[in-house]
């Protein structure tokens, strides 16, 4: 264990102090009934040119607690701002934080202080011209925490005479104690490892250390309220950290470790542990779990299948079924093949941009695309267009005559191609079940896992297709080709509209009205464009090349002029961006509402949704509206904060990864003074219920 200088200077001054005159250096108090503020000195005297420690003392009721740097799971840190002026100048913000206490509250763990404390901050003083005595303003702002936390703030004011100080202040032991509990920089190497934290140094053992545990200086990196396991050996410490997901794309920890050793006394050590060489690129991750993600992977494919994000294509996979009803045994594998590779590519390229995102050190989840205007308004048109086609308005390679042969020898395996990747595209605002699990397993992992695993669910989306066509005699008990496909065709352009409107009113929400007039302005002239192709393939079929070709310049220049407004809607975020999608009856979700509410003993249900989520509007409609539900809410005193992920926010993308989730739907139900537990992503009404009755 090394020497810890500050210590033995703390222990010193103590031991002296009661043989010098010290005089108050104390400002004016700012007391409530939890707690009482001051600024204090740690002289009582000042010399320019020379450093003039302040600090701000909490003296807090009993039961009350007040915050660390990183307050921990819930709370925020107190801020100082001194300002130095008359016989000398300086400013300081910057708290020289003293290690603080592990506060455990329930599934919660925070990081603060109790009882008598100071923050002390260092002041640099420049000499002033004219001299005189020294005038110290500070303001600083805090949170009182029992049962419920209680934002404070103060201005405090001190005046200190210059000339060598005659002592220590009477404050001074206070400041000693801060002293010795300041972090020194460790001595021994610190590492990363998949398992937590090692220290290494000659200096440790289990003579020397009998405890130890680590404070992370920001949050979001471990689970803060996890048991640190510790293992002690000759020149080794192991402090076990249990992970949140964003720890995996950062290269180091920065934090402070307490050490015990056997007679109780604590040595505060600050640590920066770079990531160790063989866990980097994700080599940390356990291989023997890949067969496990990859399973979950294939199965929240198949799953996606049923959910309703995926209705819209559905009824194109339809359409193709009836189609291929008459064709050879290759023509109907090679079709499914076609839609396979159209799945796969589309699963490939959004698998490797979220790696890539990851890496960069965004925060992007499954269905992030859904989060920009612009996406959502090419979706919309993209659909539209594909709704013109199957109403009949115009016809992509040829009209729908002659049923017979020749639509059985026609491959349009283009077709089949763009079906799976639309099929991908529409179906990420939904997370299927087993999904969430895969999805942060893939993210988690080395890049060529990670996009095995992406490949495994989007073969699970192909499957049911493929089966189709790969087992004899599936496709042969539809109905022949006919005049029926026409009208099939025609009935099922509406589901692709309904789509369009869906989507129209995920833009009023993320962009507001300007979103929503040039999303109806682009529909305008898509649909002219449209008809203009299928009034040009009836001039064709009717010898009039030059009036078709006027057409198709028509519609180009048509489409041409709605994408040219795209670029409007990248602007439009801004606007739509303040609008909370927010049911009546809830409250939006903070992580310290929820350690608030959690503290005063009430129930809560966390619902993290957004907008362009079907299956969230439809558990909301189902599972969550119905007024037996909400008379149970009301009767057990249930708070549902509400997270509305429509449009990108951090601290809701947090919690998701804290929970191993990286999509929405999400719920985890709170019941009074219990351990949170997460709920289906397909609810039923009958489901929360049992919860909240539980």
């Amino acid at each position: 264990m090394p020497t810890c200088p500050k210590v033995l200077a703390a222990l010193i001054l103590l031991l002296v102090l009661p043989l010098q005159p010290g005089r108050a250096a104390e400002s004016n108090v700012v007391a409530t009934d939890h707690d009482s503020a001051s600024l204090v000195s740690a002289s009582d005297g000042f010399m320019p040119g020379q450093t003039l420690t302040v600090g701000l003392r909490l003296r807090l009721a009993p039961g009350w607690h007040t915050y660390w740097s990183n307050p921990g799971d819930a709370g925020e840190a107190p801020s100082v701002d001194v300002v130095a002026s008359g016989g000398a100048s300086g400013h300081a913000t910057r708290v020289d934080w003293p290690a603080p206490l592990r506060l455990p509250d329930g599934p919660l763990m925070s990081y603060g202080y109790v009882g008598d404390v100071v923050l002390p901050l260092r002041l640099t003083l420049a000499a002033a011209p004219g001299g005189g005595q020294l005038q110290l303003a500070a303001t600083a702002e805090w949170l009182a925490c029992a049962s419920v936390c209680v934002p404070e703030h103060g201005s405090f004011g001190l005046r200190l005479s210059q000339g060598a100080p005659a002592g220590p202040s009477a404050q001074a032991p206070l400041f000693a104690q801060a002293a010795a509990r300041q972090p020194l920089p460790s001595p021994f190497p610190a590492r990363l490892t998949p398992d937590g934290l090692e220290l290494s140094g000659s200096g440790l053992g289990p003579a020397a250390v009998r405890d130890a545990w680590f404070f992370p200086a920001t949050p979001g990196l471990i689970n803060q309220v996890a048991a640190q396991r510790v293992t002690v050996t000759s020149g080794l410490i192991r402090i076990g950290l249990k992970p949140l997901p964003d720890l995996a794309h950062a290269h180091a920890i920065d934090g402070l470790v307490v050490l015990r050793d056997p007679a109780g006394n604590e040595s505060m050590l600050s640590v920066s542990a770079p990531r160790a060489a063989a866990a980097s690129d994700g080599a940390g991750f356990s291989f023997a779990a890949l067969p496990r993600l990859l399973l979950l992977a294939l199965l929240g494919g198949i799953v996606l299948n049923l959910m309703p994000c995926v209705f819209p294509v559905l009824a194109m996979k339809a359409l193709a079924f009836s189609r291929i009803a008459g064709s050879h045994h290759t023509e109907q594998r090679l079709s499914a093949a076609f839609y396979t590779a159209g799945v796969l590519v589309a699963f490939a390229a959004l698998g490797a941009l979220m790696l890539a995102l990851r890496a960069a050190g965004s925060a992007a989840g499954w269905g992030f695309q859904f989060q920009s205007p612009l996406f959502v308004a090419a979706i919309c048109w993209l659909l539209f267009m594909v709704g013109l086609n199957l109403g009949g308005l115009f016809e992509i390679g040829g009209s729908f005559a002659g049923f017979g042969q020749t639509l059985a020898a026609r491959r349009g395996h283009a077709g089949d191609f763009a079906t799976g990747l639309l099929a991908v595209l529409v179906a990420t605002p939904c997370t299927a079940p087993f999904m969430g699990v895969a999805i942060v397993g893939a993210l988690s992992a080395p890049a060529a896992v990670g996009m095995t695993v992406f490949l495994a669910m989007g073969l699970g989306l192909a499957l049911p297709y493929g089966v189709f066509t790969l087992v004899p005699g599936l496709a042969a008990r539809l109905p022949r080709p006919g005049t029926w496909m026409v009208v099939l065709r025609q009935a099922l352009s509406f589901p692709i509209f309904a789509s369009c409107a869906w989507l129209a009113w995920v833009l009023s929400i993320e962009g507001g009205d300007r979103g929503v007039l040039v999303l109806a302005a682009g529909l305008v002239l898509l649909a002219f464009a449209g008809w203009l192709v299928g009034l040009s393939q009836r001039l064709g079929v009717a010898s009039v090349p030059w009036r078709a070709r006027s057409c198709l310049l028509g519609a180009a220049l048509s489409t041409v002029l709605a994408l040219a407004m795209l670029p409007d809607l990248s602007g439009s975020q801004a606007a739509g961006a303040s609008a909370q999608h927010v049911v009546a009856g809830s409250e939006p979700f903070s992580e310290a509402r929820l350690a608030e509410l959690r503290r005063q003993g009430r129930p809560v249900l966390v619902d993290m949704t957004a907008a362009w989520c079907v299956t969230c509007l439809v558990n909301e409609r189902l599972a969550l509206a119905p007024a037996d539900v909400q008379r149970a809410f009301e009767a057990h005193h249930v708070v549902t904060l509400r997270g509305d992920w429509t449009n990108r926010d951090a601290q809701i993308g947090s919690y998701l990864r804290q929970h191993g989730r990286d999509g929405v739907p999400f719920y985890v139900f709170y019941p009074a003074g219990g351990e949170g537990h997460v709920l289906p992503q397909i609810l039923t009404a009958s489901t929360v219920l049992h919860e909240v009755g539980g």
